[in-house]
C-alpha cells in the first residue's frame, strides 16, 4: 500500500493552483508542462483520486482541496523551520493568512494584531469575509486562521470559542419617527432597509424573528453598502435602519445621532478562532493576541 505523498509532487499541484494553468505553473518552476502534468498525474495515481478540474483556471476537487492545504501547511513549516535555523533571508518577514469578517475587522481585531510581539516580524495578510464563509478559506487551504461562526472545526485545523459579538436594532431618529411609529414587524417590512450585500439577510432574519406579520422579511427598499463603516453611516445618515455592532452603535446612540428602537430584540452572534494544527510561533503568538482581546471586548461565550 502506497503511504507517501512525494513532496514535489505535491509543490507542483500548489503550484499549478496558484498559477491557475499547468504552462504558467512549469513556468514559475522552471519545468516543462509536459513534467507538470506528469508529476499531477503521478500524485493522482498515488492517491486514487482526482485532485484537479483541468479548467482555465484550474479548479481543486475536494480531494485536491485537502492536499494543497496539506502543501501550504508544509510551506509554512520549511519557512518556519529554516528562520529557526537561520537560513531566511535578512530581514524576512514571516507572513499570517487570516480570514475575518467585515465588523470584527472595523471594530476589534485590528487592536489584536497590534499586540503581536513585533521581534517576530509578523506580516498580516486579512482577507474580508462574511464569518459563515471564513471556514470555506481555510478548507481551501488559502488562510491559515479564520474568526467564523462556526463551531465545528475544520479538518486539520483546531477551534476556540472567542466571544458573543451583540447587535442593536438601530435607525436615525428622524427616520424611526417617520417609518417606526406603527408595530414593528408591521413597520420594517415597509421600511427602507440597509443590508451590506446582496447575500446579507441578518435584518431579513431579524425581522422574520419578531413573529406574526406580513411579508417574509425586511422591506423591499434596500441600500447595499459593503463596508462596516459605510453601513453604519449609511445607518446614522438616515437612509434606512439597520443591525449594528454594539461596539459602533453605543457612541452614536450616546451622541443622539442612533436609537435602538427595540431594546429588548438584541441578537448576539457567536465567534469562533480556528487556525492550522501547526507548531508555528508566529500562528500561535497571533491565537494568544487574538484571543486576549476577545475576551476583553466580546460578551462571554456561553458554557458548553
Amino acid at each position: 500500500m502506497v503511504s507517501e505523498l512525494p513532496l514535489d509532487q505535491v509543490r507542483t499541484l500548489l503550484a499549478v493552483v496558484d498559477e491557475g494553468t499547468f504552462d504558467a505553473a512549469a513556468s514559475a518552476l522552471h519545468v516543462t508542462p509536459s513534467a507538470v502534468s506528469q508529476r499531477v498525474k503521478a500524485l493522482e495515481q498515488r492517491t486514487g483520486r482526482v485532485l484537479l478540474l483541468r479548467t482555465k483556471p484550474v479548479r481543486t476537487t475536494e480531494s485536491g482541496e485537502v492536499v494543497v492545504r496539506f502543501a501550504r501547511q508544509l510551506a509554512r513549516l520549511e519557512r518556519d523551520a529554516r528562520a529557526e535555523l537561520g537560513m531566511s533571508g535578512a530581514g524576512e518577514a514571516t507572513r499570517v493568512s487570516i480570514a475575518v469578517n467585515a465588523d470584527s475587522l472595523a471594530t476589534w481585531f485590528l487592536g489584536a494584531l497590534t499586540r503581536v510581539p513585533r521581534e517576530l516580524r509578523v506580516g498580516f495578510e486579512l482577507r474580508r469575509e462574511d464569518e459563515d464563509h471564513t471556514a470555506a478559506l481555510l478548507r481551501e487551504g488559502l488562510v491559515m486562521a479564520a474568526v467564523t461562526s462556526s463551531p465545528d472545526a475544520v479538518p486539520g485545523c483546531s477551534v476556540r470559542a472567542l466571544g458573543r459579538m451583540r447587535y442593536l436594532p438601530v435607525a436615525n431618529p428622524g427616520f424611526r419617527d417617520a417609518y417606526l411609529g406603527g408595530p414593528l414587524r408591521e413597520a420594517l417590512v415597509e421600511a427602507p432597509v440597509v443590508t451590506f450585500d446582496r447575500l446579507d439577510d441578518f435584518q431579513d432574519t431579524f425581522v422574520q424573528r419578531l413573529g406574526r406579520g406580513p411579508g417574509g422579511g425586511a422591506g423591499s427598499v434596500r441600500h447595499l453598502v459593503p463596508t462596516s463603516e459605510g453601513f453604519l453611516e449609511a445607518v446614522a445618515a438616515g437612509l434606512g435602519w439597520g443591525m449594528v455592532p454594539e461596539m459602533q452603535a453605543a457612541p452614536l446612540i450616546r451622541a443622539g445621532r442612533l436609537v435602538n428602537f427595540a431594546p429588548s430584540r438584541v441578537v448576539e452572534v457567536p465567534l469562533y478562532w480556528q487556525q492550522w494544527r501547526l507548531d508555528s510561533p508566529a500562528l500561535a503568538a497571533v491565537a494568544g493576541a487574538v484571543l486576549g482581546v476577545a475576551g476583553e471586548v466580546l460578551r462571554a461565550a456561553p458554557s458548553p
